[in-house]
């Protein structure tokens, strides 16, 4: 997977192959400009730690997700897929809030393996956001209450944190820092 990522490929699949993933990722490869080989770049790369810094573009993030996938395989299925599930969710937050989706912006990723955890750690180019500012977010919702956000969501524009919600439910410790731009996802190996 490291080579494949510092060789710029689109994507990368392990047996058991998902023929109609393959076909999207593929069609994907197609349409898209040349371009998109300048979406991941690799900092730094061993098999437990790999540093990458990749642009806000949707389809970066996409990419994104299935190299990741394949470094998790040892993870059990249903863990595998809530982890990728909550960095998939926290990227685009990064690359929606703290990029604007402007490919000329980067994200700084982190996978990390230890013995014990699995770590992805993202760092979003915006000033971050005040968790006690989210009302309009279900992340903010008491636990009695899961959809309390739905009513002060209009006067702000918007509604959501459904992700961060997700994400936070799961893994095993989600860590924000102190101005909200960078965070770790910790999911524990068992």
């Amino acid at each position: 997977m490291i080579s494949a990522l510092r060789a710029s490929v689109f994507a990368c699949f392990t047996a058991p192959f998902d023929a109609s993933e393959i076909a999207d990722m593929t069609a994907r490869a197609l349409a898209e400009p040349p371009s998109w080989k300048d979406g991941i770049h690799v900092v730094s790369a061993h098999e437990d730690w790999i540093s990458l810094r990749v642009n806000c573009r949707l389809l970066t993030a996409e990419r994104l997700v299935t190299f990741l996938e394949e470094l998790s395989k040892e993870l059990a299925e249903p863990d595998r897929d809530a982890l990728l599930l909550a960095f998939r969710e926290i990227l685009m937050n990064a690359m929606e809030h703290g990029g604007h989706f402007d490919p000329g912006q980067v994200v700084e990723v982190s996978a990390i393996r230890t013995a014990r955890t699995i770590v992805y750690y993202v760092k979003d180019p915006g000033p971050g956001f005040d968790r006690d500012g989210l009302r309009h977010a279900a992340v903010s919702n008491p636990p009695d209450d899961p959809v309390a956000h739905v009513g002060p969501a209009p006067s702000r524009g918007c509604a959501g944190g459904f992700g961060l919600l997700l994400a936070r439910k799961v893994v095993d410790e989600l860590i924000y820092s102190e101005r909200g731009n960078e965070v770790l996802l910790i999911k524990y190996r068992a």
